[in-house]
């Protein structure tokens, strides 16, 4: 929403406001020694200095005031991270004492705040919940273990582009990747696909999944001022829950039929023959000693769905845009695949396998130069001051809303040469990596609110990234060059193109 409007609907709040603050007893911000940054306006402070794209406006304002920055967003202390060394210090050295998470006003739907492994603080429910990933879903055993079924899924996509191909048809890059994503998602959760290409029934759940994250990035009033929060002047709290229930019914109807199969099963005495997620899941909360129940797995389910797909598919979107926009990395990339995959069992191989990314270094390395330029989350999931914390001579104060602007980070001249060109090579040089042991890319967040799901999305992006530049070649619709492609983003949740990248494949 544009902050015109925001304006309008605050000052309709603004005499109300004023006199909740007159009459309350709050101690002055002077009480404490804030990091730097703008002055704040009265009531207001600074929401009018972040824009329509606040990760480039709060780049700019760390600037003039320094990689460590503070802002007051209404009634919200805001601390504002931009550098790897700030970046270590909160989330190396302080991590315990900023693993709590700021939970927006639009996720607190349906207790998710007091459910949800992305919301819940740090503690034995949220520890449960991690462990139950890494061991069933993440863990190299596991990931080893389906990884036919994403090569399976990784297929599909390839015979959709080549159907594509011979229609002479434009491939919309980040929609056929999310509905990729989605089937390799919930093949492994319920052994179903769950959207189709091009097909007009599964569009309702790839909309909630976006409409969501859509939510989840847009301003909100009730976030700046929590004595809004009841009125929800926006509305978007009621999207969300309208979202979240239409969600949560699909888990539902999946996980009530499961356990109907399982009940039959049961009375006649037949086992099934192989487990997916949902099994797994429910063969835990049948354990007598187990702490998750139904709604636990509903809303575990719900998390992976939402935390992976938009991610994932807008990175992969973002990659394939980069290299059709600099046609000579798209070449030695898929010299490098041609060459790798010429040397299998001696003969050219048809497809890639995951065991082949190890064997691709430049392949890898578009995908960190990719995260690089363009974060899926460019402020990470916010975290929350649990205590006053002083950090480089200054305090962050209890209950603080702590935004890492990775997107500054990847622009920073001090770390990066040239940051603004998509340079992959940059990263043969160096031995920076993104599992959150170098500060300087951090795209899954470190420390205890790392992304658990990072080692699947890793060889996610690698198996579709290097499978569609293998297999294809590609130019824009409508015969634009290369270099008139439009490369500018939109801010959200997650960090999209402006326009979506329309690609017609061509045969290598």
């Amino acid at each position: 929403m544009e902050y015109t409007i925001i304006f309008t609907l605050f000052s309709i709040f603004t005499c109300f406001y004023i006199f909740i603050i007159k009459t309350g007893n709050q101690k002055p911000d002077n009480t404490v020694r804030l990091p730097p940054g703008p002055y704040p306006l009265p009531i207001i402070g600074n929401i009018f200095k972040l824009g329509n794209k606040p990760h480039h406006s709060l780049h700019t304002l760390s600037v003039t005031y320094g990689p460590l920055m503070s802002l007051k967003l209404g009634n919200t202390t805001t601390i504002v991270v931009s550098s790897p060394e700030i970046a270590k210090e909160f989330f190396l050295k302080h991590d315990i004492s900023f693993s709590s998470r700021s939970i927006p006003h639009a996720a607190d739907t349906h207790d998710r705040n007091k459910i949800s492994m992305v919301w819940l603080p740090v503690g034995d429910q949220w520890r449960r919940l991690r462990r139950i990933c890494k061991e069933n879903l993440f863990s190299v055993r596991q990931l080893d273990a389906s990884q036919h079924l994403r090569q399976e899924k990784v297929q599909d996509l390839l015979d959709y582009v080549q159907e594509c191909l011979d229609n002479g048809k434009a491939v919309n890059v980040g929609q056929s990747a999310t509905t990729t994503i989605l089937n390799i998602l919930s093949n492994f959760i319920f052994s179903i696909d769950i959207a189709e290409y091009d097909s007009e029934s599964s569009q309702d759940f790839k909309e909630l999944v976006w409409g969501l994250m859509e939510v989840g990035g847009t301003p909100n009033l009730a976030d700046f001022f929590h004595i809004l929060r009841p009125f929800d002047p926006q509305g978007l709290q009621k999207r969300a829950i309208h979202y979240t229930e239409k969600l949560m019914a699909i888990y539902e109807q999946h996980v009530g039929q499961r356990l109907q199969e399982r009940a039959e099963l049961c009375s006649s005495d037949s086992t099934s023959s192989s487990k997916d997620l949902t099994d797994v899941l429910l063969d835990i909360s049948e354990n007598e000693k187990s702490s998750i129940n139904l709604d636990d797995i509903r809303n575990l389910l719900f998390d992976l769905f939402l935390a992976g797909t938009d991610t994932t598919s807008s990175t992969l979107e973002w990659a394939m845009a980069e290299l059709i926009h600099n046609p000579e990395k798209m070449l030695k990339a898929r010299c490098e695949l041609k060459e790798v995959m010429g040397k299998k069992d001696g003969s050219t191989c048809t497809y890639i396998e995951e065991s082949d990314i190890s064997r691709l270094p430049y392949l890898q390395a578009i995908v960190k130069e990719t995260l690089r330029l363009h974060p899926p989350v460019p402020f990470l999931v916010p975290h929350k001051a649990i205590n006053d914390v002083e950090v480089q001579g200054y305090v962050v104060p209890k209950d603080a809303q702590i935004l890492c602007n990775l997107w500054a980070m990847g622009q920073d001249q001090n770390v990066w040469r040239d940051p603004q060109r998509f340079e992959p090579e940059r990263f043969l040089d160096i031995g920076i990596d993104y599992k959150g042991q170098d500060f300087e890319l951090i795209p899954f967040g470190a420390g205890r609110r790392m992304c658990p799901g990072l080692p699947l999305a890793d060889r996610m992006l690698h198996l579709l990234l290097g499978s569609l530049i293998y297999k294809f070649n590609w130019k824009i619709e409508g015969g634009i060059r290369p270099q008139d492609m439009d490369m500018s983003d939109k801010f959200g949740f997650t960090l999209h193109k402006s326009l979506p990248l329309m690609a017609i494949p061509v045969k290598v």
